[in-house]
């Protein structure tokens, strides 16, 4: 039960007319969430697998997934636009979660191919996924090394002279168990911690590698543990260089990391959206629940944090699509601030829905759901914060010894 009207463009208020945008965003912008208007409510919902692939394959007909890879394998621009993928995440995740986690997945489990992989890799690989032939996962995280990278055990070791052989087991990974590969991290011991790390392209159906067991989550997504025992993979599958793989993993996150807060923006905006049609249509004391003050003050705070969070979302997008090495500092800033205002603008909603708020099949309770695990992923909020100090100091550090 949700405000039946197609969402349109409306949804993303004025930002479109921002300077950080160039026709080219404008118009993917308008394809798509005409596209998802038409298109996203009539495809599989209730068996999550068999959703996730449908949507997958259903963007990458209406080659929305284009964006996902570079151009000359089969995509939209030169490079990764980040902007154009912040785009797609918030439409799509204002509309549908799942097809928000589908297009996200596509781009992240194949990020690393794109920046580091070799030719042969990229040719193999990425017009599929642009084509939605074929589905991506990122296999970084572990039991006991999550937000800890450096903490990883799956280990990499040499198997004759053109292979390894990992073991160990990556869990929480985004869809395991329905992937065509995964982009492994192992430690190859190349250096202590983190600089011993490498990333390798893994097909799923390697021998060696088998689903440990699904792991189901409060929004349905595929979601895996995967056990390596001895599974062999040729070394020409490695991505960059021996010891690569921590920077290969935060390059990718560089990009992607901001897409996350641009996902948490769909919701709150959708969210935001919901709140609005309820105010107006619910009858109560004479007037409508709008015409209360505090109705007012929660819509007011909801609008100023989905804003704060356009700005900081679309800032970091714009700065790495200028050309910047690294947005370390902007994207943990805009994924902190985004996810966590999301959240608020979510709970509010529930609460101006009241009893409905809770009531499964109605939209602001899916939405709480939904964003609960962004302030978690790709990096919690408290390693955000993290993040963000180091960087502050280090720079106030850096202009202190001049």
């Amino acid at each position: 039960m949700s405000s039946a009207s197609p969402l349109g463009l409306d949804i993303l208020g004025d930002t479109l007319d921002w300077p950080v945008f160039e026709e080219s965003h404008r118009a993917f912008a308008a394809e798509l969430s005409g596209w998802a208007d038409s298109y996203l409510a009539d495809l599989p919902h209730d068996d999550v697998d068999e959703a996730c692939r449908a949507r997958v394959a259903a963007l990458g007909a209406a080659g929305f997934l284009k964006a996902a890879v570079p151009a000359a394998y089969g995509g939209l621009s030169e490079k990764l636009d980040v902007r154009t993928l912040c785009l797609a995440r918030e439409i799509l995740a204002a509309h549908d979660g799942l097809a928000d986690f589908a297009f996200a997945m596509q781009g992240l489990g194949t990020g690393a191919i794109s920046i580091a992989g070799s030719e042969a890799m990229k040719r193999h690989i990425l017009p599929d996924v642009a084509a939605g032939k074929r589905i991506a996962a990122f296999a970084l995280s572990e039991k006991e090394a999550g937000s800890d990278v450096a903490a990883m055990a799956t280990t990499a070791t040499p198997d004759g002279n053109t292979h390894v052989r990992i073991d160990g087991e990556k869990s929480w990974i985004s869809n395991g168990g329905i992937a065509d590969h995964y982009i492994v991290f192992a430690r190859t011991g190349e250096a202590p911690g983190a600089r011993g790390l490498s990333a390798f392209l893994v097909e799923a159906d390697t021998p060696g590698l088998t689903i440990a067991e699904r792991i189901e989550v409060i929004a349905p997504h595929p979601l895996a543990t995967l056990r390596f025992e001895s599974c062999r993979v040729p070394l020409e599958n490695r991505i960059g260089g021996p010891g690569d793989g921590f920077k290969v993993a935060m390059a990718t996150l560089d990009i992607f990391r901001s897409t996350v807060g641009a996902a948490a923006l769909g919701f709150a905006r959708r969210a935001l959206h919901e709140t609005l049609a309820h105010a107006n249509g619910r009858k109560l004391f004479g007037g409508t629940l709008g015409d209360l003050q505090l109705s007012q003050a929660a819509i007011a705070d909801s609008a100023a944090e989905v804003d704060a969070a356009a700005l900081l979302v679309y800032r970091a997008a714009w700065t790495k699509d200028r050309g910047a090495a690294r947005v370390t500092r902007e994207a943990a800033l805009a994924k902190l601030v985004a996810t966590e205002n999301a959240q608020k603008v979510i709970d509010r909603a529930v609460q101006i829905h009241g009893g409905l708020g809770v009531t499964k099949g109605v939209k602001v309770e899916e939405l709480y759901r939904e964003i609960r695990a962004l302030r978690i992923y790709e990096g919690a909020s408290e390693v955000q914060k993290v993040v963000i100090a180091r960087d502050l100091l280090k720079s106030h550090a850096g202009r202190a010894d001049r």
